[in-house]
C-alpha cells in the first residue's frame, strides 16, 4: 500500500517537471519572439567581422613568419660573450690585502691583490749592497792600475831607451873590433917578415884584447838593459792583469744587475695590477691565505667589450656572409632590440672542439645537422649586457 502511494507521488513529480519545462521553453520562445530584429542581425554581423579578422591575422602572421624565415637565418639559443680574464699570480706567497670587491668597476693598472713584500725587499736590499761593494772594488783595482802606470811608464821607456844605446854602442864597438882585428893580423904577418918591429905588434896586440874585453862589457850591458826592460814590462803586465780583474768585476756587475732586475719583477709582482679596465666577477681568494705560482685569484671581463657567438646549423652557414646585420632580442630585456654585425664564421664546427669524440664503431649512424659559431659584435647599452645572457638573433641574408 505505501509502496503504490510512493511511486505514484513520484510519478506525479515528474509530471509536473515536465509540464514546468514545458512552460518555461513557451515562456523563452515568447521572449525570443519579441527582440527587435536588427539586434540579432547585428550580432551576427560582429560575428563574421571578427572570424574574417582573426583569419586575416592569421593569414599576416604566417606570411610574415614565412617571409622572416626566408630572409632571415634565426637562432635561439645565443649567448653574449666577453673575453673572461683570468688573474693569476706569478710569485708564491701571503696575500695581506685585497682592496677590490666582487662587482668593483676598476680601471687599468689599479691594485686588486697585495701579497706580502718583505722578503722580497729585504733581498733587494742584499743585491744593491753587493753591487755597491763590486763598484767599490772596481774602482780601487782601476785606481791600482792607473799609478801603476804612471809608476812604471818613465822605468820602461828609460830602460828601453838605455838598451838602444847599449845596442848602438855595441854596434859600434863590434865595427872598431873588427878594424882593430884585421890591423893585428896584417901586423902578426909583418912581423913574421921582420917588416914591422915587437913593440909596435905587442901594441896592437894589446888594443886587440882591449876592443874584445870592451865588446864583452857593451855585451853584458846590453843584457843588463835587456833585463831591466823585462822587468818594466812584467810589471806593466801587472796592469793587464788587473784589468783582466777589472772586466771579470763587470761581468759580475752585469750579473749583479740582472738579478736586481729580476728581484725587482718579483716585488713589482707582489702589487698585482690590472691588466685593463673592466669589472671583477669573482674573487677566489682572502686576506691571510698563501697563494702559489699560477693559482688563479680574479676573474674580471671589459663589459665595453661583448660580443654574440650563435651557433648556425651547417645548412643555413652558406647564406651568412661577413657583414651581414643581425638584429638581437635580449630575454632578459624584451622591450630591448639592438643591431649587431657579422665579424667572424667559424672554420669548424663546434663538435670538432668537444673533450670526448663521437667515434662511430657499431656502424649504425644518425645525421645530425651540425652547428659553425658565428661571432657577431655588440654595442654595449647602459651596462645591461652580460656575459652568459641568453639572445635570440636575426642574421638578415641575402639568397644567390
Amino acid at each position: 500500500m505505501n509502496d503504490k502511494s510512493t511511486t505514484q507521488q513520484a510519478d506525479d513529480g515528474r509530471a509536473g517537471d515536465v509540464q514546468a519545462g514545458a512552460q518555461a521553453g513557451a515562456q523563452a520562445d515568447s521572449l525570443e519572439g519579441t527582440l527587435p530584429q536588427g539586434q540579432s542581425r547585428l550580432r551576427r554581423g560582429i560575428g563574421r567581422v571578427l572570424l574574417v579578422a582573426a583569419v586575416v591575422v592569421g593569414v599576416a602572421g604566417l606570411i610574415y613568419w614565412v617571409y622572416g624565415r626566408y630572409t632571415n637565418v634565426v637562432v635561439y639559443d645565443a649567448r653574449i660573450k666577453a673575453d673572461m680574464i683570468m688573474i693569476s699570480s706569478r710569485i708564491d706567497g701571503w696575500v695581506t690585502k685585497v682592496p677590490i670587491s666582487e662587482g668593483s668597476q676598476i680601471s687599468a693598472g689599479q691594485p686588486l691583490v697585495l701579497i706580502d713584500s718583505r722578503d722580497s725587499a729585504l733581498h733587494l736590499q742584499e743585491i744593491v749592497a753587493q753591487r755597491s761593494s763590486l763598484q767599490a772594488e772596481r774602482e780601487r783595482i782601476q785606481a791600482e792600475v792607473h799609478m801603476i802606470g804612471q809608476q812604471t811608464k818613465g822605468r820602461y821607456d828609460a830602460s828601453r831607451a838605455a838598451l838602444t844605446a847599449t845596442q848602438a854602442a855595441k854596434t859600434g864597438m863590434d865595427t872598431e873590433m873588427e878594424q882593430i882585428r884585421i890591423d893585428f893580423e896584417r901586423a902578426q904577418s909583418l912581423m913574421l917578415k921582420k917588416v914591422i918591429s915587437r913593440q909596435r905588434w905587442e901594441t896592437l896586440r894589446t888594443a886587440y884584447r882591449i876592443a874584445g874585453q870592451k865588446v864583452l862589457k857593451l855585451e853584458a850591458d846590453v843584457a843588463q838593459a835587456n833585463a831591466a826592460v823585462i822587468e818594466a814590462q812584467a810589471d806593466r803586465q801587472r796592469m793587464a792583469i788587473l784589468q783582466g780583474r777589472v772586466a771579470s768585476l763587470r761581468f759580475d756587475e752585469e750579473r749583479l744587475k740582472t738579478q736586481y732586475q729580476r728581484q725587482q719583477l718579483d716585488l713589482a709582482d707582489r702589487i698585482i695590477k690590472a691588466p685593463n679596465a673592466g669589472k671583477v666577477d669573482r674573487i677566489f681568494i682572502d686576506p691571510g691565505e698563501y697563494v702559489a705560482r699560477g693559482q688563479r685569484m680574479l676573474l674580471l671581463h671589459d663589459p665595453s667589450v661583448i660580443w654574440i657567438e650563435a651557433n648556425i646549423k651547417e645548412t643555413d652557414i652558406r647564406d651568412v656572409k661577413l657583414g651581414a646585420k643581425a638584429k638581437i632580442s635580449i630575454d632578459a630585456y624584451p622591450d630591448l632590440e639592438i643591431i649587431g654585425e657579422v665579424v667572424r664564421i667559424g672554420n669548424a664546427a663546434t663538435n670538432q672542439f668537444a673533450l670526448l669524440p663521437s667515434p662511430n664503431p657499431s656502424g649504425s649512424f644518425t645525421k645530425i645537422t651540425q652547428r659553425l659559431p658565428v661571432k657577431i659584435t655588440v654595442p654595449q647599452v647602459n651596462g645591461l649586457l652580460r656575459p652568459g645572457m641568453m639572445v635570440e638573433v636575426e642574421i638578415a641574408i641575402t639568397r644567390d
